[in-house]
């Protein structure tokens, strides 16, 4: 197979995921402005769960495929992607004051990347271990689900339900965008692998690099969208919270999938989960400290994650 037909197919998934995701995000987005959720909460619940459907469909299918780089490497690339990328870009763009909700989710994000850092010394994530990230993810989410309960408006203040047909629309959205990042999710699996393949790098360098760069294109759209309209809570509340649901629900998820073990490749261990850990404290520790975050802060994080991407690169040539 040639280059441009495997680079013409991992486009095409490309697209499919992130449009489906765009679908996605819309319709739940939608839903849950109707129901009065607020905007942050909206991010990082709704929103960040919806825009992790593309990694977690990725290493999934690569974990059934018995591609566990392509796996590994998509989920915490994701991550540093997020952070180094997205994050950076989004507070080169616009700096923001630290709110008081924002703190205790930063923390979580830090050590649910410390926890998976933990659980993968051993070159593996395993039961029963692996139930400790998934236990933090339903704590999360569930916590999340009642801070929002707490903050929805009144019934006397909600809007009225939205009609059948708008709601029927809102489902037709949310099956369509599922169907597109199913089928992108497809792409992006057998042709990163017949890219690794035929370029002779390992799964983990594709899935670290192109993959988890592609997968983390809904969250970089949902960021500069937020961002465009002066929405800077919900653009960083969306990617700390896709962080957590990352960090603690894919690869277990995957493990579990793989019989209870997930081998984690060399690469993994000594390159991505290193920077992800890095780039966790840089996110966390100067806004904790000073109370806001920093534009020179998000020019650190692009110039890390230029760094792990040029070392990643470098090593698949060794």
């Amino acid at each position: 197979m040639s280059h441009a037909t495997i680079i013409l197919m991992l486009l095409l998934g490309l697209i499919l995921t992130v449009k489906g995701g765009d679908l996605f995000v819309d319709a739940a987005v939608w839903l849950s402005e109707a129901l009065g959720i607020p905007r942050f909460l909206v991010g990082a619940t709704v929103v960040s769960l919806a825009t992790t459907l593309p990694e977690l469909a990725v290493s999934l299918l690569a974990t059934a495929r018995g591609s566990s780089g392509i796996a590994a490497g998509n989920a915490v690339g994701s991550v540093t992607a997020n952070l180094g990328l997205i994050l950076g870009i989004s507070l080169c763009w616009s700096p923001a004051p630290l709110e008081r909700r924002h703190a205790g989710r930063l923390l979580l994000m830090a050590g649910a990347a410390a926890l998976l850092d933990l659980l993968g010394r051993g070159g593996a994530i395993a039961l029963p271990w692996a139930w400790l990230p998934l236990g933090v993810c339903a704590g999360f989410l569930w916590h999340s689900a009642a801070d929002g309960r707490r903050h929805t408006r009144t019934k006397s203040d909600r809007a009225a339900l939205p009609s059948p047909a708008l709601l029927a629309g809102c489902g037709i959205r949310f099956v369509c965008g599922g169907a597109g990042i199913a089928a992108g999710a497809r792409l992006l699996c057998d042709y990163g692998a017949a890219l690794a393949r035929l370029w002779g790098v390992p799964d983990g360098v594709i899935g670290a690099t192109l993959v988890a760069v592609g997968t983390s294109l809904p969250e970089l759209v949902t960021a500069l969208t937020a961002l465009s309209r002066g929405e800077s809570s919900l653009s960083v509340g969306n990617i700390v919270g896709a962080n957590i649901i990352d960090l603690t629900l894919i690869l277990p998820l995957c493990a579990l999938l793989n019989g209870g073990r997930l081998a984690l490749p060399r690469q993994s261990l000594a390159l991505d989960l290193p920077f992800c850990l890095v780039l966790c404290a840089l996110a966390v520790a100067p806004p904790l400290m000073t109370g806001r975050f920093r534009r020179g802060q998000g020019a650190a994080m692009l110039g890390l994650y230029a760094g792990y991407v040029a070392l990643v690169i470098q090593g698949a040539g060794t």
